[in-house]
C-alpha cells in the first residue's frame, strides 16, 4: 500500500526515525514499549531505505511505501536530505519506525514513545 508523504516525516540521527501517521500497518505493528530505555525490535519486519522510495515490510501481507523524495525529512538543523537519512539509515542497520495518530508539529520523544498510542520499534534493512 503506498503511504502518503505527507503523513510522513523522516528525522536523521544516529539511529534514524520514519514516523508514520494514519498507516495502514498500525495495528500490525508491535505495541511500544521503550519503558526500560531501549527500542524494541519489530521481529518479522523490514526496512529499505532508498533515496526514491522507502519501504516497510512486515509479516503475511502488511507493508506499505513511502514516496521518500516527496516527504520531509528533519536534522538537528532543520530541513534535511533523504540521501543523508538513507545513510543513517544503512549505518545503523534500520531505523525505529513508529507509527502515530497524527504527524506532531513538535517532536516530544517522551511523548511519543511513552504515550501508548505509538507502536513500532526498530526495523533492520532487508537484504
Amino acid at each position: 500500500m503506498l503511504h502518503d508523504p505527507e503523513n510522513t516525516l523522516f528525522v536523521r540521527g544516529e539511529t534514524p526515525v520514519l514516523l508514520l501517521a494514519g498507516a495502514s500497518v498500525h495495528d500490525a505493528l508491535p505495541a511500544l514499549d521503550s519503558s526500560d530505555g531501549q527500542m524494541p525490535l519489530c521481529a518479522g519486519w523490514g526496512v529499505v531505505p532508498k533515496l526514491t522510495l522507502c519501504v516497510v515490510d512486515g509479516p503475511g501481507e502488511y507493508g506499505l511505501m513511502v514516496p521518500s523524495l516527496a516527504a520531509p525529512v528533519l536534522d538537528a538543523a532543520g530541513p534535511g536530505d533523504m540521501g543523508d537519512w538513507c545513510g543513517d539509515a544503512e549505518r545503523a542497520g534500520g531505523a525505529v519506525v513508529l507509527s502515530v495518530e497524527r504527524i506532531p508539529e513538535v517532536l516530544d520523544w517522551a511523548q511519543l514513545l511513552g504515550s501508548g498510542t505509538s507502536r513500532g520499534g526498530f526495523v533492520t534493512i532487508m537484504g
